[in-house]
């Protein structure tokens, strides 16, 4: 069908509704529905990626340079600590472990209050606030002078910060259907791989300006990319869109077909705001699975993030060179995240990309912990990131899929996020015995086997629980079209499907 046949076609629907005004709301309801299903069946295939991509040109560079910014502020104190931090504010013992830790204390805590007000006001408004909030205390971090002034800062920062990734997560499940939300998230999730490569290089070129303003070369890392993130929050006031209701890009068409394919998606479950649907989330024991499985993986892409340059530098490399051999981990680790996003879409399965991804980077630790020689640790490097870093955005992609209802779906996806995160507490101090890191290498292979354990439990219990509402509907004749009497329910209710 031709975009002028479609329109029009789209226009006589509209007009037909708006006929009906004067009869009963039973009406109104029906012809509304017919209207829904008429736009669904006269979009073709080509016309649902094209808008797709629109989607995709209009939301993901922007949220993925945010996050991009996001895990460079916070993962920059592994980079500040050998550029010559640990030096000049006396961080012996555990103090740099400890200054990297509490960054989780605050952060793992305020995602599900931020999510929650991320529903209940613009994402337009919310996100550009905390990028301020944040992007303030990145730059004033450059004053620090002493390991107590470092773990303050670094406090705040978590707290500041908290609100971002989970934030930007839910956002993206309210514009696009489960099937096409793990690319989507990959790709954003990607920025976090890029952040790392980037923030290696940015590193060897900022520690050039030490001494310039009565500054360290550590000191100008915070100030420089805490600025940077203060730019972009300004930007992104007029930059980030709310809603696909009042997406001022798409036309009324797009707009139209955007929303039926969403509502379509969810079943037609709740999109308003109500505490039950917070306790929903809270209470569901799949919510604590999830937690658990992203947990496990987070440890190593933490530890990643935080001791990278440590670990190629107690391989023999100068701390120059440390900063730029830390930047290909993280390129490779970004091609892999896109590549298996697509894929896990493509096929429509989450956990067995897990599974994999997890062994791979399990075979990376191998290498790390067996590794005698300098290239055999450096590429198990490599593969420790290759695996784990995809294996972020599927899993919150099946976390956020498989929650019924926006705000429930809000709310474990921040839990998820947050209560995984407090895994950063441990990777801070895993990595205490250098110059082989035995400890920290099997602490992370510990976590790993324990994704996947929990996410083979996860396949077997969806596929039960799907089974199990097949059975319900087929004996009680249920059909999509009595979805309105379980709008409240989320995920339990009979017409929902879980993915695998």
């Amino acid at each position: 069908m031709t975009s002028h046949s479609f329109n029009q076609s789209f226009l006589s629907i509209t007009l037909t509704q708006g006929s009906t005004d004067s009869l009963c709301k039973g009406s109104i309801e029906k012809n509304f529905h017919v209207e829904e299903q008429q736009i669904a069946e006269e979009l073709n295939p080509g016309e649902r990626a094209r808008i797709l991509r629109k989607l995709d040109w209009h939301l993901l560079p922007f949220v993925s340079l945010l996050y991009m910014l996001s895990f460079l502020d916070r993962a920059n104190v592994g980079n500040a600590k050998v550029a010559g931090m640990s030096k000049d504010l006396h961080l012996i013992g555990f103090r740099y472990n400890i200054a990297a830790a509490v960054f989780f204390i605050l952060y793992s805590f305020a995602e599900v209050p931020s999510n929650i007000a991320l529903k209940l006001f613009r994402p337009s408004r919310w996100i550009p606030v905390i990028m301020i909030a944040w992007g303030l205390v990145m730059t004033l971090m450059c004053l620090v002078d002493s390991f107590r002034s470092l773990v303050i800062a670094r406090l705040f920062l978590g707290l500041t910060e908290a609100g971002l990734f989970p934030g930007v997560t839910y956002y993206i499940s309210l514009w696009y259907p489960r099937s096409e939300q793990s690319k989507r998230i990959a790709i954003f999730f990607s920025a976090a791989t890029v952040a790392g490569a980037f923030g290696g290089l940015l590193a060897f070129g900022i520690e050039h300006l030490e001494g310039v303003g009565g500054l360290h070369g550590w000191q100008w890392i915070f100030l420089l990319e805490g600025i940077a993130t203060l730019l972009i929050a300004c930007l992104s006031f007029f930059f980030m869109h709310d809603y696909p209701e009042t997406a001022k890009f798409l036309t009324e068409t797009e707009r139209a077909y955007v929303i039926n394919m969403l509502k379509q998606d969810a079943n037609n479950l709740a999109t308003h705001y109500h505490f039950r649907f917070v306790l929903q989330a809270m209470k569901d024991y799949k919510t604590y699975i999830q937690v658990l499985i992203y947990m496990g993986l987070l440890v190593p892409v933490y530890a990643i993030a935080l001791f990278t340059p440590t670990i190629i530098n107690e391989l023999g490399y100068s701390a120059t060179h440390a900063q730029l051999l830390s930047a290909p981990p993280f390129i490779a680790g970004c091609f892999t995240t896109i590549l298996v996003g697509v894929y896990s879409d493509k096929y429509q399965i989450r956990g067995p990309f897990i599974i994999g991804g997890a062994f791979v980077s399990i075979v990376g630790y191998i290498l790390l912990y067996c590794g005698r020689q300098a290239g055999v640790s450096y590429a198990g490097t490599c593969l420790a990131a290759i695996g784990v870093y995809p294996t972020i955005a599927v899993d919150l992609a099946w976390a956020g899929s498989n929650a019924g209802g926006d705000l429930k779906r809000g709310v474990v996806i921040a839990m998820v996020i947050g209560l995984g995160n407090l895994g950063g507490i441990c990777s801070s101090f895993i990595y205490i015995d250098p110059p082989n890191f035995h400890i920290g290498h099997g602490t992370i292979m510990g976590f790993l086997f324990l994704s996947i354990l929990l996410s083979l439990f996860a396949m077997w219990d969806y596929d039960r629980l799907n089974k199990k509402k097949e059975a319900q509907c087929q004996a009680e004749g249920l059909t999509d079209s009595r979805r309105n009497e379980f709008q409240d329910m989320g995920d339990a209710s009979p017409l929902f499907r879980y993915a695998i």
